[in-house]
């Protein structure tokens, strides 16, 4: 696990200074090294996570060993990364996507167990480094105005092609009549992790990132964010689905995913919750 939280810190480094071609290839590098680590430590179960989640599930993760003795390994990265992994035989038991259609290719390929369930409803929000001239408002309108006073130079999103957070804020742009304008200007994170640390850095104005991750204390610290109403796209249902090699460890975590214990969790994380829940985990 501390290895594997290395390498994602390490890459997270990277990630503010190298956001043109080499990400990919980098990613992928590193997803490698973290199956190679991951088929060392098979006491545990390889859990895939949407990256929008990872604060949310990581703080589950840790009262789920409290409360069971049962630990589980997390990588994080985007959806659409994680299906095509998936597809080539990387060793995960149980996959926390960001979207329901993902774990939808999955189940088609008869790489999943069923069709999971949703554990979570994700919420978009519209952020920019402290030091933005974007003014922040629900409706977009600074950003109209930003961009009408041709200030707008960079902005940020996840890649709209493989992560649902992307695909959503580019709903949310289309909406408000402002793709077109914003489209030359985008700077495109391989996840939602990684596009609200390019919010962030400096390197942007701002940009369109999960209420999950501008929620947390370092974005809090140097950024600021106002919620995007959820009208303005399609709803997030954040779907999981346990593989068919799954261990009874995977299986109890899924669970948990959906005890009220992890759905407190993912509210204090801005998460809206699904109406069903389980009893908790002995």
């Amino acid at each position: 696990m501390y290895f594997i939280n290395t390498m994602i810190h390490f890459f997270n480094r990277l990630s503010l200074k190298f956001y043109t071609g080499g990400i990919s290839a980098l990613l992928a590098i590193i997803s490698l090294v973290g199956f190679s680590s991951a088929s060392i430590a098979s006491d545990t179960p390889a859990i895939a996570a949407a990256a929008n989640i990872q604060f949310a599930v990581a703080e589950i993760a840790t009262r789920f060993q409290q409360q069971t003795g049962l630990s589980v390994r997390l990588s994080y990265g985007s959806s659409g990364n994680f299906v095509t992994q998936i597809k080539h035989g990387a060793p995960f038991e149980l996959m926390l996507s960001a979207d329901e259609d993902y774990i939808d290719i999955l189940h088609q390929a008869g790489l999943t167990q069923n069709k999971g369930i949703i554990y979570a409803i994700g919420r978009l929000a519209l952020a920019a480094p402290k030091s933005s001239p974007l003014i922040l408002d629900p409706e977009l309108v600074g950003l109209t105005q930003l961009i009408n006073d041709g200030k707008l130079s960079r902005f940020a999103i996840a890649n709209p092609d493989h992560a649902p957070y992307g695909e959503r804020a580019r709903e949310v742009l289309k909406a408000k009549g402002l793709w077109d304008a914003v489209q030359p200007k985008l700077i495109l994170g391989e996840n939602a992790s990684q596009a609200a640390q390019f919010t962030i850095s400096g390197s942007t104005q701002g940009g369109i990132v999960p209420l999950s991750l501008a929620l947390t204390p370092e974005f809090i610290k140097r950024g600021n964010y106002v919620v995007i109403p959820d009208a303005l796209y399609q709803p997030i249902n954040q779907r999981m689905a346990l593989m068919p090699n799954a261990s009874e460890t995977a299986e109890r975590f899924y669970q948990y995913m959906q005890s009220p214990d992890a759905q407190e969790v993912l509210s204090q994380f801005g998460f809206n919750l699904p109406v069903h829940v389980v009893s908790k985990v002995d």
